[in-house]
């Protein structure tokens, strides 16, 4: 096995901690913007309006967005673009994309927004912050704030003795970077993470809003993660509390094979075109680590013949 089999719905588990940990994530990142907003007035998550602006919207994208109207301490209104890069590389359109977002909101809905960006990308050198152009009557210079998660390595410490949610989420994506070579690290890494909420003391709820995260970007191989899920259990009963059940992190399993199927079947289709029904329902009826192995073995696939070969050698339930 290689790295590690991609997520279905890459932006899930980054939208999800954004909406339960919005202040916070606004005041680790962005302090100069948190400071003027009234964060005792209710913010509000503008999706519908969002969908409107985001004509390039696409399943299985590496970013995720979100646009939330927030009251001021002046009492004004202002709306917020938070836009968080995954897994990017370098890409000359970032900072296009940027403007063009902010542009349409202001066009629109006739609302200024401040635009952020949250970098996650392992890039020392890529830094976008501005899209400009200049003419001799025409000039042009839009900038955005931006934070990069590979700079907190040199902040760890700082992380360790965080009270913010946000802190634990930097820490898991900074160790799921480190440990792509090195998935036994990362099994360690990951138990090491999800204890330290249980010692923090953090509520039920922010215990299992932080797990379903770290569980999320941190994969780990089959037979790893049943070894983790056994250390875990056993953690949670010398402790007298069981905050993630077993009934939760079997369904979670059922879920992240769903989420398999649909991202080799979504790379199938992208590859051949529409599937004849019954290529598909071979495909549904693999387990994880099949169709793990075919995500791999597909990139050498030339044709059709080649897949329906594939999966005459590997029957579903074989392994």
């Amino acid at each position: 096995m290689t790295d590690e089999l991609p997520r279905a719905d890459n932006d899930s588990p980054w939208k999800e901690i954004l909406e339960a940990y919005f202040p916070q994530a606004m005041q680790l990142f962005f302090p100069q913007t948190a400071a003027l907003i009234d964060w005792q007035r209710p913010h509000e998550f503008l999706n519908k309006e969002f969908q409107q602006i985001d004509r390039d919207a696409e399943q299985g994208r590496r970013y995720a967005d979100k646009l939330v109207r927030v009251w001021q301490l002046n009492g004004e209104e202002i709306w917020l673009l938070i836009h968080v890069e995954i897994q990017a590389e370098s890409e000359e359109e970032f900072e296009e994309r940027m403007f063009l977002y902010n542009l349409r909101i202001f066009d629109k809905f006739a609302k200024p927004a401040i635009s952020v960006a949250i970098l996650c990308d392992s890039s020392t050198d890529w830094r976008p912050h501005q899209y400009s152009y200049d003419y001799p009557d025409t000039r042009l210079n839009f900038e955005f704030g931006t934070v990069k998660l590979i700079d907190y390595k040199n902040r760890w410490a700082e992380l360790e003795a965080s009270d913010n949610p946000f802190a634990t989420v930097i820490m898991a994506h900074l160790k799921t970077q480190e440990t792509r070579k090195k998935l036994g690290e990362r099994k360690t890494w990951k138990f090491s993470l999800i204890r330290r909420l249980y010692e923090q003391g953090w509520q039920e709820r922010d215990i299992r809003n932080l797990y379903r995260f770290i569980d999320w970007v941190m994969i780990l191989p089959r037979t790893l993660e049943a070894d983790f899920w056994q250390e875990f259990k056993q953690y949670e009963q010398e402790r007298r509390m069981s905050y993630i059940t077993t009934g939760e992190r079997i369904g979670y399993e059922r879920g992240q094979q769903e989420q398999a199927q649909n991202l080799v079947l979504r790379l199938l289709q992208k590859r051949f075109g529409e599937l004849p029904q019954s290529v598909r329902e071979q495909v549904q009826s693999l387990s994880t680590n099949q169709l793990e192995t075919l995500g791999e073995a597909l990139l050498d696939f030339t044709g059709l013949d080649d897949l329906v070969a594939w999966l005459a050698t590997n029957p579903a339930n074989s392994n």
